[in-house]
């Protein structure tokens, strides 16, 4: 069996997931895979994980397609922390943002390449529910995926079509959250 293949998908209310994905990045990096990360309804927003794949830019590239915190740049920087004005939530929200369906063309390019071991479809489960791109295109993708590509696909949830197709499902669920007490994100721990 190839090392690389198989279909991982992290889903539930808890946080984490896109951290998950990106673990599985660093670890394959660490064997000299390369990757590929599609961002869906995520813009330029300063976030510390993301910004840490700078240093594996020979081996890792990075795509989003979302609108932009528009504070991104002084968050990154430590002037700032998010608004919460929900800018980039409620844009990337917008059922006429086009930005998934770009992000599901270059899915496709990316998977058919074989260039990368490893392509994360981070926040793609959102979209999906979201009714911002087809779910017939993702089951596509995932069909037709070249041997020794792993897909990776991360979400809140994802349709039972999606589910059946993965060799990896892993809920993370919400059991308690300091937000739940007023504790505002955290600069290091929550972005």
């Amino acid at each position: 069996m190839a090392e690389y293949g198989l279909i991982q998908a992290y889903v539930g209310k808890g946080k984490g997931k896109t951290t998950a994905a990106l673990g599985a990045v660093i670890r394959a990096v660490g064997h000299g895979a390369n990757a590929a990360i599609i961002q869906f309804m995520k813009g330029n927003m300063y976030s510390g994980e993301i910004y840490s794949l700078s240093r594996f830019m020979d081996q890792v590239d990075l795509y989003k397609f979302g609108w932009t915190c528009p504070h991104s740049a002084m968050i990154k920087e430590g002037f700032m922390k998010c608004q919460k004005c929900g800018t980039c939530f409620r844009e990337n929200r917008n059922p006429d943002n086009k930005y998934a369906v770009l992000a599901m063309e270059l899915a496709g390019e990316l998977t058919q390449s074989q260039k990368y071991k490893i392509i994360v479809l981070d926040e793609i489960g959102n979209s999906l529910n979201r009714n911002l791109i087809a779910e017939t295109a993702l089951i596509s993708l995932l069909d037709s995926r070249p041997n020794g590509v792993e897909i990776i696909l991360t979400g809140r949830s994802m349709p039972n079509s999606i589910i059946e197709r993965c060799h990896y499902v892993t809920e993370v669920s919400a059991v308690k959250h300091p937000f739940e007490e007023g504790t505002d994100s955290r600069r290091g721990i929550e972005y």
